[in-house]
């Protein structure tokens, strides 16, 4: 799961206003917060730099430690 909507809620920012700020509409932004879409390269820079992070921070799915013990 990615930390879209983390980062969203830090910023402060609605659904709405991420949307526009990264020219998509509401319902992507709602389905990438929700794991129902993959964005484009394109599209997951422009989030990192409108949320104040990078695409690490942001999509990286760490592994659980347990797992790997």
């Amino acid at each position: 799961m990615n930390k879209v909507k983390e980062y969203r809620k830090h910023r402060d920012l609605t659904q709405i206003e991420l949307a526009r700020r990264v020219g998509v509409a509401r319902q992507t932004i709602n389905l990438i917060e929700n794991g129902k879409y993959n964005p484009s390269l394109s599209l997951c820079i422009s989030l990192a730099k409108e949320l104040l992070t990078d695409l690490n921070a942001l999509f990286w799915e760490e592994e659980d430690e347990e797992q790997n013990t």
